[in-house]
């Protein structure tokens, strides 16, 4: 039996998919078409012979793009995250899960997250939040959760935004720097620090890399709205009778336009990929350890794909289409991989680039008109 708790947090899951779902979420343009490749009429090489293909965690997978963790914890989420998994090991991509703090509370929910099996042979994230080592969470709590999806990587969340707005949000904080950084050291995969769509800065990468992180995903501002996604549930919260509302967390009636107005803020992905690269490039400069970025948020296209790898990412993720297409059936989603690895191709083929390493290295220019 789930507890009260349990429950609430289980129907978060459900009311986050729901309304992430929806066009609603999908607010802005996360700035990809401020950006135009340098045509070349005369690329010099086959089409046919293009490779699309890169390495990550050590594995190599067939195009630079992955699937973000989104999901889990209820049936619905099984299913979704099942078919993502079938269709990214038959195209051999890279995919995450969604946060699994609930399954680390409920053994019965592990099977909702714990798509090893689909995808026997892809790079695979477990999936945390940021916060919750201020919340009891250690090493050994990061590690079940590894172990329940056998993954390559943990992805650490990192949401103050989302978290201020939620309802029932963790909003502590302070030191988990510190804490991180004993994480990192001990813990028997990499850490990927990720936003959940408003953007990491160039100051706050220093930082984590001076805890020891070397991997980071934008997860920048454009693509789906975790501000207006809070925003709506909390409106719907604010409606409840005032004795159900103390029962859970006493928030104002005024504050219900929160996700309105937070749904503006946040570091675009383009510029948050180039404040990373930025701060590579300083490192390369210095001799010292390069990271591996992975640029999200609002990525729509495989034109959006060649454009983050352009702006200095190692590969760019995509969350929303995903999840709409799994929703239906693993066919769906296998449909768009091909059409967006078809969509890479081509942009590939128009500034020609024979391979990654070569696309990396292409000049965008912004739009004058």
């Amino acid at each position: 039996m789930l507890d009260s708790n349990l429950k609430n947090l289980k129907k978060r899951k459900k009311d986050h998919l729901r309304i992430a779902l929806s066009e609603d979420a999908q607010i802005g343009d996360a700035g990809f078409s401020r950006y135009r490749f340098i045509h070349n009429a005369l690329p010099e090489t086959d089409f046919d012979k293009i490779d699309t293909s890169t390495t990550f965690l050590g594995k190599k997978v067939n195009f630079p793009f992955f699937i973000s963790g989104m999901t889990g914890g209820f049936d619905e989420g099984a299913r979704i995250n099942q078919n993502l998994a079938k269709a990214a090991q038959k195209f051999r991509i890279a995919i995450g899960v969604g946060s699994q703090r609930v399954a680390l509370k409920a053994e019965d929910l592990v099977k909702t997250f714990a798509v090893r099996k689909y995808a026997p042979s892809v790079p695979l994230f477990a999936n945390l939040g940021l916060v919750q080592l201020n919340k009891g969470y250690g090493l050994k709590e990061c590690e079940r959760a590894v172990k329940m999806v056998e993954a390559d990587a943990l992805v650490f969340h990192l949401n103050p935004v989302q978290e201020a707005i939620q309802p029932e949000g963790d909003r502590n904080f302070s030191g988990l720097l510190v804490k991180l950084e004993k994480i990192v050291k001990k813990l028997t995969v990499p850490v990927i620090i990720k936003e959940v769509g408003f953007g990491l800065s160039y100051d706050v990468v220093k930082r984590l890399y001076g805890v020891g992180v070397r991997m980071f995903d934008t997860a920048g501002w454009g693509g789906t709205n975790w501000a207006y996604i809070e925003g709506r549930r909390r409106s719907v919260f604010t409606r409840l009778a005032p004795a159900q509302r103390l029962q859970r967390h006493a928030v104002g009636e005024a504050r219900v336009d929160l996700g309105e107005l937070f749904s503006q803020w946040g570091i675009p992905t383009p510029e948050s990929i180039r404040m990373c690269s930025k701060f590579e490039s300083e490192l390369i400069t210095n001799n010292q350890q390069p990271i591996t970025i992975l640029g999200s948020g609002g990525v729509r296209t495989g034109v959006d794909v060649a454009k983050a790898l352009c702006l200095g990412a190692d590969l760019a993720g995509i969350a929303a289409p995903f999840a709409k297409a799994a929703m239906i059936s693993t066919r769906e989603v296998e449909r768009l991989i091909n059409r967006f690895g078809l969509e890479l191709k081509i942009a590939m083929f128009g500034v020609g680039a024979k391979n990654i390493s070569k696309l990396k290295k292409e000049s965008l220019t912004l739009n004058d008109f």
